[in-house]
């Protein structure tokens, strides 16, 4: 996603200026807009440090948070505990960050607009946590809800990556066994049957020399349409019209269909949870979620939901509308949005769905290990059996 340098004004008329990524430069303006914040100057930004070097890794960033909490908490002032968690920190670019906030801070800039200019360590979610929590006076209790949320949102992708790491890796290893059994061990049989004469040899055996020979001869064309694939893919998955189709075909797939929705069942459930209890407003709440649901599909449902809210429908009927979250969900935050419960009925339901996930990770890698795993031997053990065929029939023949 693109990064974008901005300069603007305040409702006070005092001058801003910051990095934000976003899908396009109208998508920026519309969220400074709502910051009462007006673009004079926006341009996309070509460093490639910030793109790629100013990344920040998730870990860092949790203990960062937490003991900001801490120091917070015990009655530093911000600067002061800026200067010693930059004097800890390891990681040289969030060090830099670091540095850079705790000088705005110091030139009188509030912690949540220093934050929101390095968008490659802290995202909306985070400054919008950390603007409601100045605002509030529990800036130490928001800290630690973003820890919390960050630990919770770093486990459900371990877990998803869990599940679709194990079918990749004896994918890719059996792509590379056939090849290099085809380029370099069935030759040599070939030659050892080239030396037995005018003998036909069995069905089996003829098609993997064939396919042997075809290997040989266009292996560099081979090498190129499977890094053309791989390279489409990552093409589709950039590429917003095709990823929207990407994802709608995802949410209907069998078994992982179902994993995908659970997952996003949970990260919009915690995360809309933990901003509620902190304060912001739902429908700022929304629009933040949806952007961080990893799904267009996903994205696109609860934006209306959000428009259905703002022309002062309740959150309910929307929900059910979209068809995305099952109605035991739905139901369930009627009844938090009712009762005044939402951001406890919400955490609830993300402690659940997060339970679901763990259930459906296990028994997906459980059906998958043997399932791949006689993939695997099937190929390679078929392909063995195919050339032993004629050594075996030439050893029936001799003790006939």
């Amino acid at each position: 996603m693109p990064v974008f340098v901005w300069e603007g004004k305040n409702a006070a008329g005092d001058a801003r200026k910051g990095k934000t990524k976003a899908r396009s430069a109208d998508e920026v303006k519309q969220r400074l807009r709502k910051q009462e914040i007006e673009v004079t100057k926006i341009k996309r930004d070509r460093e490639k440090l910030l793109n790629l070097g100013g990344r920040v890794p998730k870990d860092n960033l949790v203990v960062f948070t937490r003991q900001f909490a801490t120091m917070i908490d015990a009655g530093l002032p911000l600067v002061k505990c800026l200067e010693l968690l930059g004097d800890n920190e390891e990681h040289k670019t969030f060090q830099r960050i670091i540095r850079e906030i705790q000088s705005d801070i110091e030139q009188g800039t509030t912690l949540s607009d220093a934050m929101r200019k390095h968008p490659g360590a802290f995202d909306d979610l985070y400054v919008n946590l950390v603007a409601a929590g100045e605002v509030a006076g529990i800036l130490d209790t928001v800290m630690n809800r973003l820890a919390h949320q960050i630990e919770k949102a770093q486990k459900l992708r371990r877990r998803i990556k869990s599940a679709f790491t194990y079918p990749t890796i004896v994918l890719v290893v059996a792509i590379v066994i056939v090849i290099g059994m085809l380029y370099m061990v069935i030759p040599t049989f070939a030659e050892m049957f080239s030396d037995m004469g005018d003998a036909e040899l069995p069905g089996p055996t003829q098609v993997v020399m064939g396919l042997s020979e075809f290997v040989q001869s266009y292996f560099l064309f081979i090498a190129l349409a499977i890094g053309g694939t791989v390279a489409i893919f990552t093409f589709i998955l950039s590429y917003e019209p095709s990823r929207r189709v990407f994802d709608k075909f995802l949410l209907h797939v069998p078994i992982f269909g179902d994993l995908v929705k659970k997952t996003a069942t949970a990260r919009f459930t915690r995360t809309l949870g933990t901003m509620v209890s902190s304060g912001v407003p739902i429908v700022d709440s929304l629009d933040i979620v949806a952007k961080t649901s990893g799904n267009y599909e996903i994205e696109d449902a609860i934006l209306y939901v959000k428009e259905r809210i703002s022309e002062g429908q309740n959150m309910v009927d929307p929900l059910m509308e979209t068809e995305i979250f099952p109605q035991m969900v739905v139901q369930m935050i009627g009844v938090g949005e009712a009762t005044g419960a939402l951001d406890s009925m919400l955490n609830k339901i993300a402690d659940f769905y997060e339970d679901e996930v763990d259930v459906a990770v296990e028994n997906l890698t459980a059906m998958l290990e043997p399932v791949m795993m006689v993939f695997l031997g099937s190929i390679v053990g078929g392909m063995l059996i195919a050339m032993y065929l004629p050594i075996f029939e030439m050893a029936g023949a001799i003790d006939g």
